[in-house]
């Protein structure tokens, strides 16, 4: 059986990162893509496709990995790079895995959890955009006590953790209707 793309190509709507860009331009250019890919992998699914799990006993669910990289989002630009006190949105020290525990195939709360992702995504993109240069230091240490990292860093952690979970997402959306590709 051929294997088929859920988007044909020229309706992709992600921007490819540029391939002579400066390491600004080339990391942002990255991050937004594989944000962009999570994206695709949820488009067109209804709240029972987001939340069905992957497999017992994991949590594993699309709409678990949407309230993850919120979460995630926001501690690495809003709480350790720019150093403010912010909440989780859908964990804590007492339910680290809420993000992905705590899933239902809920309408409010898939609209609540892609407004808590497209939010943190619009602010550490201010962010980034007004740091002088990726040398920038973070305002505070991460929970396991590691140095302070820089802009350049989180940016680059940040590619890791979406393509991690992106190869998730994939395996997800072909188990929810055979949907491949991107």
């Amino acid at each position: 059986m051929p294997i088929e793309s859920f988007i044909e190509p020229e309706k992709d709507p992600r921007i490819e990162p540029p391939t002579a860009g400066s390491e600004l331009a080339t990391l942002t250019g990255f991050l937004g893509w594989h944000r962009g890919t999570l994206e695709l992998k949820c488009s067109g699914l209804d709240p029972e496709g987001l939340a069905r799990r992957s497999v017992e006993p994991s949590s594993l669910s699309l709409l678990g990995i949407v309230r993850h990289m919120a979460d995630v989002e926001l501690i690495w630009f809003r709480r350790i790079m720019a150093g403010r006190d912010a909440a989780y949105r859908f964990s804590s020290r007492e339910d680290r895995d809420g993000d992905f525990d705590n899933v239902r195939a809920d309408p409010a709360l898939v609209a609540e959890a892609f407004q808590a992702w497209h939010e943190e995504i619009a602010f550490a993109d201010e962010f980034v955009a007004a740091a002088p240069d990726l040398d920038l230091a973070a305002k505070r240490l991460t929970s396991d006590g590691r140095d302070r990292m820089s802009l350049r860093w989180v940016l680059n952690h940040m590619i890791e953790e979406y393509a991690r979970h992106n190869g998730h997402a994939d395996l997800l959306r072909e188990r929810i209707d055979g949907a491949v590709g991107q």
